[in-house]
């Protein structure tokens, strides 16, 4: 049974920096691709970064181009998220998310997605 667990959320001044894990359990994450998606209160869920499966794709929003770092680390099972340069508009509660099938390319469509993680927050204000 695949299970997916996020970590590492919290609060943070703009301007600081988090890093998010999923740990992912049930299946071998080479073979998966791992997305991180967020949702904010009253917005809609939104796509963030993506390791694709064999590191054969990365995606990230515009949003947060040069500032959040996708890495996966396949002997530990887990997919890292670092983020830096916070900004307010970066809170949310941010998901992991992978697909039921293996090799699949990143996509920022959630409905691609099969399993997720309960999720953490994420709060960036002063």
């Amino acid at each position: 049974q695949v299970q997916l667990v996020e970590s590492g959320g919290g609060l943070v001044q703009p301007g600081g920096s988090l890093r998010l894990s999923c740990a992912a359990s049930g299946l071998t994450l080479d073979y998966y691709t791992i997305a991180w998606f967020r949702q904010a209160p009253g917005k809609e869920r939104e796509a963030v970064s993506c390791t694709g499966a064999r590191n054969a794709s990365t995606y990230y929003a515009d949003s947060v181009k040069g500032r959040f770092t996708i890495s996966r680390d396949n002997a530990q099972n887990t997919v890292y998220l670092q983020m830096n340069s916070l900004k307010p508009e970066d809170t949310a509660v941010y998901y992991c998310a992978t697909p039921l099938v293996m090799l699949l390319p990143c996509t920022n469509q959630d409905y691609d997605y099969d399993y997720w993680g309960q999720g953490t927050q994420v709060t960036v204000s002063s």
